[in-house]
This record gives structure tokens, C-alpha cells and sequence, in this order.
């Protein structure tokens, strides 16, 4: 876990009260983001008077319900457009900083050993590959002893924000997916396709299954012990998904030049980038109704980012850029009531909690 220790902002805004009662928060969406909210949950709820539950769904419902005000805060593996934004009166920043990794199931092939690019996988999960050994795999892979067995392609159903990272860098790396399916939430996958809802869900069809491939955030790599394949980057290199590797896309991106954290992090330069790196992000109301528990989720997500290493442990998420950081301190400090009144909430408690 590459989580910021501490965190470098040019202002504090005014101090709040200090608060006894327990608040109970509630957050939804992204199922790769799982992991991290409920660690950091567990881990705050020790030194603060704060109980968060998180429902791991999709990203669509999590952009959805905190549309709604189901919630006190939505999560989404892809950032909110302005429009989006405007519309709904929310604010969104990223928390952390992973990748999307391809995976399988193929019996004689250990994890790491099996070499792709963008291009073959692309024809892979468009059903024009249809078999382990064939010809265009096996030119990638030489020595390894490929099975004659169908590739059975696991896809997400629901809309997700990995679906749509993965969709992303296979648009650019081929032209064909690009002009056939795009890169969305949801896909029109190719006929015989095996659906399935969530990563949970096609982590189990994976392991079920000979002769599959899937796609999943790193997190699911890690805990399940998946094998992955190797990708090759933009700059001609196999690599294997790493922190090293989404640290790499990351800073050879407008994130770290110019906090420009809307940008997508796939297809990034670097010898050692992950080309599938993806971010998560947090989505708060920009005018709360409910004032006092979007300054608990405020409060939360800004001692994630003061304390996240004790928080989480050796999850795999990057750290945010201390300019990034910044900027994402900036934001919330604009946040107001339905009165147009700023929120009034403290730095210095999140950077007492221990």
C-alpha cells in the first residue's frame, strides 16, 4: 500500500465542534474499491466515533444512489464528468490509485506466464479468438505449452467502472474494438460471452471454469491468488501488475504534471507502467441536506488520506500525488448546505486521529 503518511494542503479551514454522538455512514458502488473502504472503515472506527457501512455493488449503482441521496457517499472506478457533476450537484475526487488485470484458468500455465498485448486481447474478449492455441497467442508465448481448449470470456452484466477502464484501453489498442464496442460501463459483448454480475461473481466463475479469462481490479488478483497475465505497454515491455507499475502510469500521466485527475490511466508511457492502471473515486453531494454526515464522510476520506498506510495494510493502492491531495482539499472545502452555507469541519481532527 502506497497510501499517503501525511498530506500537504496550503490552507485549513475553521475548526468544527466537537461531536460525542455515534454517526452512522453509509457509502455503495465500486466493487474493487471494497476492500479499501471497509480496511479503512474498521481502522477509523477505533479512533473516532464513526460506524461506516459499505455495500460493494457497481459503479453505476454507487453514482446512482448518491444521485439519489440514498447515501453518504458514492464510489466509481471512473471520475464524474462537469456535466454530471452540475447536474447532480456532486462533487468527486479520486482516493486511490490501483489497476485492471486480465486473469485465467488454464492448467499447465502458472500465473505471470502467459504473455499478452492489447491487440490479442482485444480479439480475445470480441470472440475472434477462440482457442488457447491459437496461432496468434502462441506467436506471443513460445516454449509454453498452450491447451487446445476454448477461451471461455468471463464479462461483467453489470455496469462497472472496471468494465469501463478495461473497454478503454482496449479501444486504444485496437481499432477494431474501438469502432465495435467502445468503451462504456456496459458492453454489447460478442455472442458467447459468459455474463456475470460483479468481480465477486466472476472470480467464481474463473476459478470454476477451465480454459476461462476474466477481468478484475488487482485487489481480487491479490486475495484470490489468480493467475494474471503479463501485458505489454506502450513502451514494448511485459509487465506484471504491480504498485511499481501504477505508480509508474501515474507519474507519466496529467496527474502528476498537473493534478489533472480526470484523465484516464491507461496506455500510459513507461518501461514499467501497468497499461491498465485505474483509479477510484469517492462522489460526495456539492450541497448536502444532510450537512452533518457529509462532514463525517469529509473527515473520513481526509484521514484516509493522512493515515491510510496503518489503515489498509499491503492492498496495492497507490498514493495520491501531494498536489493531487491538494487539489482534492481545495474541493471540498466548497462544498455548502442547502443554504449555500460553507461546511464547517476541521483538518486538525483528521490529522489527530491515530
Amino acid at each position: 500500500m502506497f497510501y499517503a503518511k501525511r498530506i500537504i494542503f496550503a490552507a485549513i479551514v475553521a475548526a468544527s465542534p466537537a461531536v460525542h454522538a455515534q454517526t452512522s455512514l453509509t457509502g455503495a458502488g465500486s466493487s474493487a474499491a471494497e476492500i479499501l473502504y471497509t480496511s479503512m472503515a474498521s481502522a477509523y472506527s477505533k479512533s473516532s466515533n464513526v460506524n461506516l457501512s459499505y455495500q460493494s455493488s457497481s459503479s453505476t449503482e454507487g453514482v446512482q444512489q448518491v444521485k439519489n441521496r440514498k447515501v453518504d457517499f458514492g464510489a466509481t472506478d471512473v471520475a464524474l464528468s462537469a456535466d454530471e457533476r452540475k447536474a447532480g450537484k456532486l462533487l468527486c475526487f479520486p482516493t486511490a490509485v490501483s489497476g485492471i488485470v486480465p486473469v485465467f484458468n488454464l492448467p499447465g500455465v502458472s500465473s505471470g506466464q502467459l504473455k499478452l498485448t492489447g491487440e490479442v486481447l482485444a480479439e480475445i474478449f470480441s470472440r475472434k479468438i477462440t482457442k488457447w492455441n491459437d496461432p496468434k497467442v502462441q506467436a506471443l508465448n513460445p516454449g509454453v505449452a498452450l491447451p487446445a481448449l476454448p477461451i471461455t470470456v468471463v464479462t461483467r452484466q453489470d455496469g462497472s467502472g472496471t468494465t469501463y477502464n478495461f473497454s478503454d484501453y482496449l479501444s486504444k489498442s485496437s481499432a477494431d474494438w474501438k469502432a465495435s464496442y467502445g468503451s462504456n460501463y456496459s458492453i454489447a459483448w460478442a455472442a458467447g460471452t459468459m455474463p456475470v454480475k460483479g468481480s465477486s461473481g466472476a472470480v467464481a466463475a474463473l476459478k470454476q471454469t477451465p480454459g476461462a479469462i476474466a477481468y478484475v481490479d488487482f485487489q481480487y488478483v491479490a486475495k484470490n491468488k489468480l493467475s494474471f497475465a503479463t501485458l505489454k505497454n506502450r513502451d514494448g515491455k511485459f509487465v506484471s501488475p504491480t504498485g511499481a507499475g501504477f505508480l509508474s502510469a501515474m507519474n507519466n500521466s496529467g496527474w502528476a504534471s498537473k493534478a489533472a485527475y480526470e484523465e484516464m490511466l491507461t496506455d500510459k508511457p513507461g518501461a514499467g507502467s501497468w497499461p491498465i492502471t485505474a483509479s477510484t473515486y469517492a462522489i460526495v453531494p456539492q450541497v448536502s441536506n444532510t450537512p452533518d454526515k457529509t462532514v463525517a464522510a469529509i473527515k473520513f476520506f481526509t484521514w484516509g488520506f493522512v493515515h491510510g498506510d496503518d489503515a489498509v495494510g499491503n492492498t496495492a493502492f497507490v498514493r495520491l500525488p501531494d498536489n493531487v491531495q491538494g487539489r482534492i482539499f481545495g474541493e471540498l472545502t466548497t462544498i455548502t448546505d442547502s443554504a449555500g452555507a460553507p461546511l464547517k469541519w476541521s483538518l486538525t481532527d483528521a490529522l489527530k486521529m491515530r
